[in-house]
């Protein structure tokens, strides 16, 4: 069994940084009429769920790590609903090649 020293050893929160990075990249490609809407929402939702896993991680008893998992389970239910809408708008062209 693999000892986690930090936050950073969980695959989750490691995975999630990488959504980060992914949300800003795709939020970068919608209309300048966006930048307070969907894209500030995307980018919070997202940043949201690898900060709770960190804080949870951090803190001292078991009930507050699962109450900031679930934190992070919710952004990230938000932030797959604002990418449903995105595509039900049109804003990106996910088309290979």
């Amino acid at each position: 069994m693999i000892e986690l020293k930090s936050y950073r050893d969980l695959t989750v929160w490691q995975k999630s940084m990488d959504l980060v990075v992914i949300c800003y990249q795709l939020t970068s490609q919608f209309p300048k009429t966006e930048i307070y809407g969907l894209s500030s929402q995307i980018q919070r939702a997202a940043v949201s769920i690898p900060a709770n896993i960190a804080e949870g991680k951090g803190r001292n008893h078991l009930g507050d790590y699962i109450r900031h998992l679930s934190i992070a389970n919710g952004s990230l239910k938000e932030l797959e609903t604002h990418l449903m809408i995105v595509g039900r708008l049109g804003y990106l062209n996910l088309s290979s090649g």
